[in-house]
């Protein structure tokens, strides 16, 4: 029985990891770090702080929602998961491809919105927490990822690394300023890149998945 404990366990912690890691390269705060310091630069730190913490709590309760509804949300459009799992896959290799090329995806957030924000009194649902943390890439990823685990613990630990991903970005955006100075220039490229090439890898495995059990589906 301890050894059957043990191994549940260890099978939490790996896929904990596994959604970790996945949901947080596709959100990547890092990327988003620049649009939050020149969305933010005429504001007092008190103010920052304030639309950092209002934008990293709509991101993730949209994340969180689209989690637990997502089953749902596919039932009604009639679309399988394998489904969602290739076209999810081709979205987040789009992402990857500018990630790589150290560009801002235009999947994550437009010039034209960008320039919009630039107008309005409050950043922080639009385009802070939405496009740029929560977008269609992420809600993609989430709902996939909650659909790979089959038991409720491993579902529960698709919603705490939802968690952990948004209280490890609202850091990065509290202390924006400093992250940037620290990183530079050369070391938001540097990884910029390593996430893109992580999350091209991760896209390449939705799209295998989602291909093959469409194929034996249809065998």
């Amino acid at each position: 029985m301890s050894l059957c404990n043990s191994m549940v366990a260890m099978e939490a912690a790996a896929f904990f990891v596994y959604a970790f890691t996945s949901i947080f390269v596709i959100v990547n705060p890092i990327v988003g770090l620049a649009t939050f310091i020149s969305l933010t630069t005429e504001m007092s730190t008190n103010e920052r702080t304030e639309i950092a913490g209002r934008a990293v709590m709509v991101a993730c309760g949209l994340a969180v929602l689209f989690a637990i509804s997502g089953e749902l949300v596919l039932r009604f459009f009639g679309i399988t998961v394998d489904c969602l799992r290739v076209a999810g896959g081709v979205l987040l290799f789009i992402v990857a491809l500018d990630m790589l090329h150290a560009r801002v995806s235009r999947q994550r957030v437009t010039k034209e919105e960008i320039r919009a924000a630039s107008t309005r009194e409050d950043i922080s649902i639009c385009p802070l927490a939405t496009p740029l943390l929560t977008g269609p890439a992420t809600i993609t990823t989430v709902i996939v990822i909650i659909r790979t685990g089959e038991t409720l613990e491993l579902k529960t630990m698709v919603i705490l690394a939802i968690l952990l991903t948004f209280i490890v970005s609202y850091v990065i955006f509290r202390f924006a300023n400093e992250i940037n100075r620290m990183l530079g220039v050369t070391g938001s490229l540097v990884i910029t890149r390593v996430m893109g090439l992580l999350l091209g890898a991760i896209a390449v495995e939705f799209i295998a998945t989602g291909v093959w059990n469409i194929y034996q589906s249809m065998g």
